[in-house]
């Protein structure tokens, strides 16, 4: 009797692999990420923390935790005290409460501020390498006179001029950290446009602004995702740099940074003062990095399943 099952089988197989292969790179993407267990956990953590920071009147309202009216009686507090799962600070405000509200301000810093980078970056960086010529050429020595200023160093000049709030802040981070994005999407699309299909478009007669956003943009969206997790963590360590410094977001407007920096001639007597919003930046940074490189290698189109 003749056994058909294992070319059937050879059959399937070929076909299922025929048909991996012909996925798009989204779907191809999204299938390695589902299988990066260290993303999908970095993904989960930051989801959390993002989901708490924006609950946080709820939260502290259900536990009856302080957050901003001080509480003479219970000053110092070490951390897993009754009522107080981290303790509370030098004015007896309630340190998880505080946490809380604080990622609002930091993670909506470093969000945003991520996408204005990746916006401003896009625009400019695309217009150039499309364009190229003698508005290439001032463009990129714009951005490289930028960037031989050190970016710490102008962040901590304009802020000590500024003093600002989270939204001016935003901007300030905005508009000194856009040159890498523009650098990196310039080389992207001066990649991009010498393909064939650019060329055919560009001889049917379609603007350049359609040849721009309707197919040099789309071909950016996976590179934008990943520059855009990895500039929130990079934006949260700066914004936390500067409120070290005292030229952050001033109190009493809280932010992870300027928790940090009030906490630090205590660190002897409450240590956990300084653990508590150190630790929280730390994961969060690690997170988007983790998840920024996870990214990568998901879309990158020279790996293979």
């Amino acid at each position: 009797m003749t056994n058909i099952s294992a070319p059937i089988a050879v059959l399937d197989e070929k076909e299922k692999h025929e048909r991996k292969h012909s996925d798009s790179l989204w779907k191809r993407g999204l299938r390695r990420l589902r299988r990066d267990k260290m993303t999908m956990i970095a993904i989960i953590v930051l989801s959390i923390i993002t989901l708490m920071s924006m609950l946080a009147p709820v939260i502290t309202q259900a536990f009856h935790l302080e957050e901003i009216h001080s509480d003479t009686q219970n000053l110092l507090m070490p951390a897993f005290s009754p009522g107080h799962i981290l303790g509370t600070d030098q004015l007896g405000r309630d340190v998880f409460a505080r946490l809380l509200y604080a990622g609002q301000i930091s993670l909506a810093i470093g969000f945003i501020s991520s996408m204005l980078i990746m916006v401003i970056g896009t625009l400019v960086g695309m217009s150039t390498g499309y364009k190229g010529g003698l508005y290439d050429d001032v463009v990129t020595w714009i951005i490289t006179t930028l960037d031989s200023l050190p970016s710490l160093y102008l962040l901590i000049a304009v802020s000590a001029l500024l003093r600002p709030s989270p939204e001016a802040l935003i901007l300030v981070i905005s508009f000194t950290s856009w040159t890498g994005a523009a650098r990196l999407i310039r080389g992207q699309t001066i990649a991009l446009r010498g393909l064939d299909y650019i060329t055919a478009s560009q001889a049917s007669g379609a603007p350049d602004r359609r040849i721009i956003f309707n197919h040099i943009l789309p071909n950016l969206i996976s590179i934008l995702a990943i520059s855009v997790s990895i500039g929130v963590g990079s934006v949260i360590l700066s914004e936390s740099a500067l409120s070290f410094l005292n030229l952050g977001v001033q109190a009493p407007t809280p932010t992870w940074g300027n928790i940090l920096a009030d906490s630090q001639s205590f660190f002897r007597k409450a240590p956990h003062l300084l653990l508590a919003p150190g630790i929280t930046i730390f994961i969060t940074v690690m997170c988007t990095y983790i998840i920024g490189d996870g990214l990568r290698d998901a879309f990158d189109p020279t790996l293979m399943d």
